[in-house]
């Protein structure tokens, strides 16, 4: 497995006490030093492009995630920029692209560990601390290279209302997410299933707060079910570790080896079908958050 990480995502400066902290970009180059100590690949992500950003986000909304360099600026109640914060965003979004070109060039496993996380942001709002949409970019830019069948599985505790809405009526698409509900942000009822052309292309498995790690697996056997009937040509995870007991955010009671088991279930799906691609969402307890990493990457 290829990571992809830099020191430059402690540069994203949210205000004192918010959970989407730099200490967590701290987390990512602990784990990223490990695995290159251990003589495995790591390396530096490399901004996205506008042509990328607009393939996913309105012109006019890069425009002015941009204008807010070297600017603090609230975007909304949970969302901030700081002077630093548009070029990191830059970095995430590219990095979760180079994460998708490496697996389908290579065949080989890749996960981007980036913040800002991305699968709140919408076609033209920033929210839930999601300046561009990271994991979108990278399978739009799976598309223009060609791909018919892109699977994006989000494993957040919290539903990706931005993710669901950019693909909502694309076939191409099949947008999976698992997620507390009702809960932040509201959407994700099983009864969103795509729009037009793009309907049957959005499977929504809402869970109720308290789930457990057998609640976690049962639901991704059936996932599991969905996605080889899908037979994607690319995997892509969007890997939140935030339904981890231990974290602030949520009501969920899985375990670091619970989240093992989810992303093996993926692999396996991968295993038979196509390329896998990772990249960081939420997850906001610093120790459940390096543990799940190393849960996770442990199996590649």
């Amino acid at each position: 497995m290829l990571l992809i990480s830099s020191d430059r995502f402690e540069e994203h400066t949210t205000p004192p006490g918010h959970p989407e902290r730099p200490e967590r970009a701290r987390v990512f180059s602990t784990v990223a030093a490990r695995w290159r100590e251990n003589g495995r690949q790591v390396v530096q992500p490399r901004a996205a492009t506008r042509e990328q950003l607009a393939r996913v986000h309105d012109v006019a909304y890069v425009d002015g995630i941009a204008a807010t360099a070297g600017r603090a600026v609230m975007l909304d109640p949970d969302t901030f920029t700081s002077p630093e914060s548009y070029e990191v965003a830059l970095l995430a979004a590219g990095a979760a692209v180079q994460a998708m070109e490496h697996a389908v060039d290579r065949g080989e496993p890749a996960f981007a560990l980036v913040r800002p996380p991305g699968h709140h942001a919408e076609q033209m709002r920033a929210m839930g601390f999601c300046l561009f949409n990271n994991i979108a970019v990278a399978a739009a830019a799976g598309l223009a290279r060609g791909l018919s069948r892109v699977a994006v599985v989000d494993i957040d505790v919290h539903h990706g209302n931005g993710t669901q809405w950019m693909f909502y009526d694309d076939p191409r698409v099949l947008y999976v997410s698992t997620h507390q509900f009702p809960f932040y942000p509201g959407t994700g009822a099983a009864d969103e299933v795509g729009r037009g052309p793009g309907k049957g292309f959005t499977f929504n498995v809402p869970l109720a707060a308290g789930a457990t790690d057998a609640v976690y697996a049962k639901a991704y056997e059936g996932i599991v079910d969905r996605l080889d009937e899908y037979a994607p040509e690319l995997l892509l995870v969007s890997a939140g570790y935030d339904a981890h007991a231990d974290d602030p955010l949520a009501s969920m009671r899985v375990s670091a080896e619970g989240f093992a088991v989810i992303v093996g279930h993926l692999k396996a799906v991968a295993d038979r079908h196509c390329p896998i691609a990772l990249v960081t969402e939420g997850g906001y307890d610093l120790d459940a958050l390096g543990a799940c990493l190393d849960a996770t990457i442990a199996l590649f």
